[in-house]
């Protein structure tokens, strides 16, 4: 039979629960300052569960100093990537740093871990406690949709409005093996998420937003991440000779346009490609900066899980983007009588834990075992009590 947490942990996390106070509507999160918590802090200790969580996370480090630090969370599908973020938010809000968590996997369920819509792509203050966290999913099709306006006019096509302005719109059936329409008209792979993460960068560099020392990334699965690292050099290899072909014909074009009198073109669409382009690459920077990023690669123990971390890392490595924690999710809690599944589940679990410490990639991070409980981690307070499980 499946060992589940002590009993009087459930109650405890069942008890804080009852014991929330819901905000006031004149409680508006303001940024400025930061309330008392509304939560009995005594009713989500956690004790006994941490058998199994043995390696210290240390969550001191991760939380010490004052200097905007960048946490992004990923790795393969249905390893609770969304859970392990929300749950860190949760704990740097609660230990004095203003969060902002952000989902940029096309496939939202920030709104379903906190129990509350964050779908409207605008900063919403999670709902249950007063400590200044604010929430944001972004609509990736709002993020195509830029990509097609960078290169098109109102009602118009993409490659003949983007030919146009640069003064070549008499090149483009000459250049239709090129395959413009494909480029400009579909977004390439990782896209969505790339201009996501720019456009969090944006807005947190304002003034308005300095305050906020911590931002926690819930990531798209391992393969839009590879993508999005290798976005900027293939719009390098795309867009750019596009605009570098479009460099060497300006002054021909303009020689030619003087003569009859034509009005020299407006630059929008290259102007617009070259800034996305531009933006994709300071995306790129900052999964590299390892002063103020981190990438934390989620897995679960099982033997495809693992292999897909291990290749996750060995690509992260290639584009020199620091790792320095594995969480390890679902683990089977200790038992001294295991039914025959759970006797097999956790001789599974076993092995995979075994391929982690004998893997080239995986064996030098820091390795956090995060156990499988019988409760859903939704809402605030079963994030805080995941989070005091896993972030120690």
């Amino acid at each position: 039979m499946l060992v589940s947490p002590a009993p009087h942990l459930v109650r405890s996390l069942s008890f804080a629960a009852s014991r929330l106070v819901p905000p006031s509507p004149a409680a508006s999160f303001a940024v400025s300052r930061v309330q008392p918590f509304l939560f009995v802090r005594r009713s989500l200790r956690v004790r006994a569960i941490t058998s199994t969580a043995g390696d210290v996370a240390e969550f001191e480090e991760m939380a010490s100093g004052t200097k905007r630090k960048y946490y992004m969370l990923g790795g393969k599908g249905g390893v609770g990537k969304t859970s392990c973020a929300a749950s860190l938010a949760v704990k740097f809000a609660n230990h004095g740093h203003p969060t902002i968590v952000v989902s940029t996997d096309p496939a939202h369920s920030l709104s379903d871990s906190f129990a509350q819509d964050l779908s409207g792509g605008t900063l919403v203050p999670v709902d249950g406690l007063d400590a200044p966290l604010f929430a944001l999913e972004i609509n990736p099709e709002k993020a195509r949709e830029e990509f097609r306006s960078a290169s098109q006019k109102s009602g118009g096509t993409g490659v003949k409005d983007f030919m146009d302005s640069m003064g070549l719109g008499m090149l483009v059936e000459q250049l239709g093996e090129l395959k413009l329409g494909e480029l400009l008209d579909t977004p390439p792979p990782g896209l969505d998420e790339a201009i996501a993460i720019s456009k969090v960068m944006q807005f947190v560099e304002a003034q308005e937003y300095n305050m906020f020392s911590r931002i926690v990334f819930d990531t798209a699965p391992t393969g839009h991440t590879l993508r999005l690292l290798s976005l900027p050099d293939f719009l390098d290899a795309s867009i750019g000779k596009i605009l570098k072909l479009k460099q060497k014909l300006a002054s021909a074009t303009s020689a030619i346009k003087s003569v009859f009198g034509q009005e020299e073109p407006k630059q929008d669409a290259s102007d617009k490609l070259e800034q996305l382009r531009e933006r994709m690459v300071k995306v790129r920077e900052l999964f590299r900066d390892a002063e103020s990023t981190e990438f934390v690669i989620v897995t679960i123990p099982t033997v495809m899980a693992v292999s897909e971390s291990s290749r996750l890392h060995s690509s992260l490595k290639k584009e020199n983007v620091p790792v320095k924690r594995l969480i390890v999710n679902q683990v089977l809690p200790p038992s001294s009588s295991d039914c025959k599944f759970c006797a097999m589940k956790r001789k599974d679990q076993m092995r995979a834990l075994e391929m982690i410490q004998n893997d080239a990639e995986l064996m030098g991070l820091k390795l956090i075992q995060a156990p499988l409980v019988d409760v859903e981690i939704r809402g605030v307070p079963a994030l805080r009590f995941m989070g005091d499980i896993v972030w120690k």
